[in-house]
């Protein structure tokens, strides 16, 4: 029997880098204890140089001898610091709408295009941000630009032009996996533009127009056999009655005349005609 191995165990860093948070030290307790000491000596002058005032919409990130001193950001409102051992980071948690540059991508097809976008994204993890990302917002742009040629380089033109919105959603989700780690949530990617070389837009101008005519002709002709069609019926139900053939001409006389003033030619049944020409030669 093979003997068996060892699983390793999985191990939990964000224990590790807690424990590591948490111990500062003999030196830095007594760095500490002077620098608080400092500010009880000095109160209430001091006072003023330890109170910060953060925003609704902003969160601090305290630093104590370089360590972060919570594993939560502090604020909104008033926040107490020792003004030797501490610093402190502030991050503004508002939705931040980044412009994504036009980048010039080949699509699967292989017309070269033009393509931005807008990333509209948030940071809900101060600590998360500061920590783990020296500038999170130019990250994440750049994270989206890659994303977004890395997606559009395999759909054609023509998925490209029609599915904006689902190319968008499929960016969102990578960023979001992505850009987890760092304390930022991605709440919506849009396709603003595109842009194809002119010969291109030229080409499919002439497409479409070509494709309307087609359209236009077989909904002419479609329209002229059931014309035709229509006529074949009337005809038939004329030829039945010789009186309404006279009462549709009177009818139609009636239509143009309502209209505008216009020279009428009233058709007269032949029979008449042969009965007026028999009478002019007995008289």
């Amino acid at each position: 029997m093979e003997p068996q191995r060892e699983i390793p165990k999985k191990i939990n860093t964000e224990h590790l880098i807690a424990d590591r948070r948490e111990g500062i030290g003999v030196c830095g307790w007594i760095l500490v204890s002077l620098s608080f000491l400092l500010v009880l000596i000095t109160f209430p002058i001091s006072i003023w140089a330890c109170m910060k005032v953060i925003r609704e919409y902003e969160r601090a990130v305290v630093f104590r001898l370089g360590r972060i001193q919570s594993k939560k950001a502090k604020g909104a409102g008033m926040i107490l610091i020792l003004p030797c051992t501490d610093t402190f980071v502030k991050v503004d948690l508002r939705m931040v709408a980044c412009k994504i540059p036009p980048q010039e991508i080949l699509t699967k097809d292989g017309v070269t295009a033009q393509v931005d976008g807008v990333v509209y994204y948030r940071i809900y993890s101060a600590v998360s941000a500061v920590a783990n990302v020296s500038d999170v917002h130019s990250a994440t742009l750049l994270l989206a630009q890659t994303t977004l040629r890395n997606i559009l380089g395999k759909q054609s033109l023509a998925q490209l032009l029609a599915g904006r919105v689902e190319i968008g959603r499929s960016i969102q989700a990578i960023l979001n996996s992505a850009t987890e780690q760092w304390g930022v949530k991605v709440a919506r990617v849009e396709i603003k533009d595109v842009r194809i070389p002119v010969a291109m837009q030229r080409a499919m101008a002439a497409e479409a127009e070509a494709a309307r005519e087609t359209r236009a002709k077989v909904v002419a002709a479609e329209g002229e056999m059931n014309a035709s069609r229509a006529l074949k019926q009337a005809s038939m139900v004329l030829s039945e009655s010789p009186a309404g053939l006279q009462l549709r001409y009177l009818q139609t006389l009636t239509t143009v005349a309502a209209e505008n003033n216009s020279t009428i030619v009233f058709p007269l049944p032949m029979n008449m005609l042969g009965s007026l020409g028999q009478k002019s030669r007995r008289g």
